[in-house]
């Protein structure tokens, strides 16, 4: 079983850029990245060639919802998966769609006060 994921080097900028204008840490916006992929019907691209960005632990992004979230990818596979499905891969598919749509989503706020406040509508 694999507890460490790797994301592309690509994600891995946008978090970083992310992190630096709204304070938030990565774990914590790669966590807001998976629930706003989560919101789209189809399921992510599940391949990922370049894993030259950021490393992460199990643990770190998920924590005690570790649970949770499988629940929530198995909800949107609308199928059983198993722990080594889920992570790292589908988990880091969902993280890789949504980092785009959260970048998106501070381009339209603007500002880091705005981008929390629109998520919080979301």
């Amino acid at each position: 079983m694999n507890f460490r994921l790797r994301t592309s080097s690509e994600t891995g900028e946008k978090l970083k850029s992310l992190q630096a204008s709204t304070k938030l840490t990565p774990n914590i916006l790669s966590r807001l990245a998976v629930s706003l992929s989560l919101k789209i019907e189809e399921e992510p691209q599940n391949e990922i060639n370049d894993t030259s960005g950021l490393e992460f632990n199990r643990n770190t992004l998920t924590g005690e919802y570790d649970y949770v979230y499988k629940a929530l990818v198995t909800q949107h596979m609308k199928k059983e998966i198993s722990d080594e499905e889920f992570f790292p891969d589908l988990f880091n598919a969902h993280l890789e769609r949504g980092i785009s749509l959260l970048e998106n989503e501070y381009r339209h706020a603007g500002n880091a006060d705005r981008f929390v406040s629109n998520l919080l509508k979301i």
